[in-house]
């Protein structure tokens, strides 16, 4: 017994190499975007935080907390808990605006070269003070 090949159409070499060709530039656009999501990543992450930073200063001035009132009670804090540390710059990087002014927390990092020391505030009917620091 005895088997032989029929011929291949021409019709039929064209749609084999076309779809080989789509198969590679598929590939191909994955591991590109692959590697522009690895290059761009570090970017994005630095984006995302200016972001959340911006976003949480925008609510926490239309809430009409008064930052600078909050900054000095950090700045008092960190003189309490870090004596002699003059900090760099301080960043709200989350507000907790629960219902009821006595519910409301503020995060703070105070930022010292490489060290973050994380203020929680906490306001009250008096104002706000240092809940904790760490």
């Amino acid at each position: 017994m005895a088997y032989t090949l029929g011929r291949v159409s021409t019709l039929a070499i064209v749609l084999i190499a076309v779809g080989a060709a789509v198969a590679l530039l598929f590939i191909g656009g994955i591991l590109g975007a692959r590697r522009r999501d690895r290059r761009r990543a570090p970017n994005y992450a630095e984006h995302l935080h200016e972001a959340d930073k911006a976003l949480e200063q925008a609510r926490a001035a239309d809430r009409g907390w008064d930052r600078d009132v909050m900054e000095r009670v950090v700045r008092e804090a960190l003189a309490r808990e870090h004596p002699g540390v003059d900090f760099d710059r301080i960043e709200l990087v989350l507000v907790d605006d629960r219902p009821g002014a006595d519910k409301d927390r503020a995060h703070f990092e105070a930022v010292d070269g490489d060290r973050r020391v994380r203020v929680v505030m906490a306001r009250s009917g008096q104002g706000w003070a240092s809940e904790h620091v760490t």
